[in-house]
């Protein structure tokens, strides 16, 4: 299969595929899905970490060498500020939308539902940029090499599942219906296939930025799973719990070094 077409294929599993689990599990009685979800955040949390240390840093390392040490710190350093920019829109996105969610007692009917609707929108934007540098992430991988490729889309996918079930929930509480909301939710997930494509066209006429495109994704992937998914964790700490949570984040580690094992022997 043509590597375009792994790209593609791979970035539509992460972008949309995990969309259409995170809506299955919220068919699951709400008593269960509460408890699931925070085991995948923890199993995701391994995840993103095992791909950025096991996966896409050796990878970049050994591309540029040690000549190139410096342009792959820059390349971590812009990864986390472009994350924590993306990041602060989002929740400015989501903020705006809760907001508007807040306030519709205080208004006629006809602003209650434009309210809802511009909610909904702005979730779906926050989405559709977040998808797109996925499909970015995705595709740098898959031009240093496959395997590094699938790998990523592992990653992304995981980390995906949590976030698409908090915006589903989002979407049908500022009045969208359960079908459309999942439509428009699987519709977000094509943004991941355009910022593959971009990205596919942008980085294999300039082979050479790939190491740094690799740093970048390790940057991405370790400030979602530090900043974004971590704290998140610490809402219990109980010893029960805490075991869990170290037992399950070891898994996703555990699973990305065995992919990494079983691709490259």
């Amino acid at each position: 299969m043509p590597l375009l077409l792994w790209i593609i294929v791979c970035a539509a599993l992460g972008g949309i595929a995990s969309a259409v689990f995170a809506v299955a599990l919220l068919w699951v009685p709400e008593r269960h899905s509460a408890q699931l979800l925070p085991h995948f955040l923890s199993f995701a949390t391994g995840a993103l970490l095992g791909a950025a240390f096991l996966a896409l840093l050796p990878e970049a390392i050994a591309g540029a060498g040690t000549a190139g040490a410096h342009g792959l710190g820059v390349a971590l350093v812009s990864g986390l500020g472009v994350f924590f920019v993306i990041e602060k829109l989002v929740l400015w996105w989501h903020s705006e939308a809760e907001e508007g969610q807040g306030h519709v007692h205080a208004h006629s009917h006809g602003h209650h539902h434009g309210r809802h609707r511009a909610s909904g929108i702005l979730v779906l934007c926050g989405d559709s940029l977040h998808n797109a540098l996925d499909g970015v992430l995705i595709a740098a991988a898959f031009l240093k090499d496959p395997s590094l490729g699938f790998v990523t889309t592992f990653a992304v996918a995981a980390h995906e599942v949590p976030h698409r079930v908090g915006d589903f929930a989002i979407l049908v509480h500022a009045g969208w219906s359960q079908r459309r909301a999942l439509v428009l939710n699987l519709a977000t997930g094509l943004a991941s296939i355009v910022g593959a494509i971009v990205a596919y066209v942008a980085l294999r006429d300039a082979l050479g930025t790939l190491p740094y495109a690799l740093a970048f994704a390790a940057a991405g992937f370790l400030y979602i799973a530090v900043a974004g998914l971590i704290p998140g964790l610490h809402g219990k700490s109980d010893p029960r719990t805490s075991a869990t949570q170290v037992a399950l984040i070891s898994a996703g580690i555990g699973v990305i070094a065995l992919a990494e094992r079983l691709t490259h022997s």
